[in-house]
C-alpha cells in the first residue's frame, strides 16, 4: 500500500508558529500591570515604616531612662513632663491678698493740714473695721509736693508717722521715686526719706496698679 504524503504548506506552519508568539506579546502588558499592582502595598508599608522612624526617635529622646533591672512588668518607661511655672504676681496683687478692705490715701500737696487729715482718715477707717472684726489695709501714697510728708528733713507729721508705724501696722507709706529725683536735682542734694516709708518708681503708677487690683481711692 502506498502512503501519499501531502506536500508541506509553509504558510500554514508559519501561522501555527506565530500564534503563540502573538499570544505572549499580547499577554505581557497585562502580566506586568498585575505584578506592579501586587508590589504597591508592600512599598507603601515600607515607606510608612521609614516615615515613622523619626517620630519614634523623637519620642525616645524625651523619655527618661527606665530601670529595666526590675522584672517585667513592674518597670515602666517614664516620660519627662515639663510642669508650668507658677505665674509671678505683681506687688500690688500680693498686697491685695487675704484682706477684706483696701484703701489708697493720696497726698500730693505740701500742706500740713492735708497730711494730718490723711492720717486721721487712716486711723478712723482702721478703728471702724476693727470694731466689726474685719481686716483692712491702707496705703498712703505721696508724690509731687506731697513728698514732703515723707521727707525726714521737712515732714510736719514725722512724729505721727513714726508712732503709727508702731501702733497701726495696717498703714504703709510709699514715696514717689520720680519726685525724689526731681527734688534732688532742684536742691542739688540727696533727699532723705523716713525709714517708715518705702520708695516706689512712680507714685501715680502705684495708685493705678492698686486701683486695678480692687483698691478704693480717696484723696483727702
Amino acid at each position: 500500500m502506498t502512503v501519499i504524503t501531502p506536500p508541506r504548506n509553509r504558510f500554514t506552519e508559519g501561522v501555527c508558529v506565530m500564534r503563540p508568539i502573538q499570544f505572549l506579546a499580547r499577554s505581557a502588558p497585562i502580566a506586568l500591570a498585575v505584578l506592579l499592582f501586587a508590589l504597591q502595598p508592600a512599598s507603601a508599608k515600607e515607606g510608612g515604616r521609614q516615615g515613622a522612624a523619626p517620630a519614634a526617635a523623637q519620642d525616645e529622646s524625651i523619655a527618661a531612662p527606665a530601670d529595666i533591672s526590675a522584672p517585667w512588668p513592674s518597670w515602666r518607661p517614664v516620660v519627662a513632663v515639663n510642669k508650668p511655672k507658677p505665674l509671678q504676681r505683681s506687688e500690688a496683687a500680693r498686697a491685695t491678698a487675704a484682706v477684706d478692705h483696701r484703701l489708697i490715701l493720696q497726698v500730693n500737696s505740701n500742706d500740713a493740714a492735708a497730711m494730718n487729715l490723711a492720717l486721721n482718715n487712716a486711723t478712723n477707717v482702721i478703728d471702724y473695721y476693727k470694731s466689726k472684726g474685719e481686716k483692712v489695709k491702707i496705703e498712703v501714697v505721696t508724690f509731687g509736693p506731697g513728698l514732703h510728708m515723707l521727707r525726714s528733713d521737712t515732714s510736719p507729721v514725722k512724729n505721727r508717722i513714726e508712732a503709727m508705724a508702731i501702733g497701726t501696722p495696717e498703714v504703709t507709706f510709699k514715696a514717689c521715686g520720680n519726685t525724689r529725683e526731681k527734688m534732688r536735682k532742684a536742691e542739688d542734694k540727696e533727699i532723705p526719706i523716713l525709714s517708715e516709708a518705702r520708695i516706689v518708681d512712680s507714685g501715680v503708677v502705684r495708685v493705678m496698679e492698686l486701683q486695678e487690683n480692687g483698691w478704693s481711692y480717696v484723696k483727702p
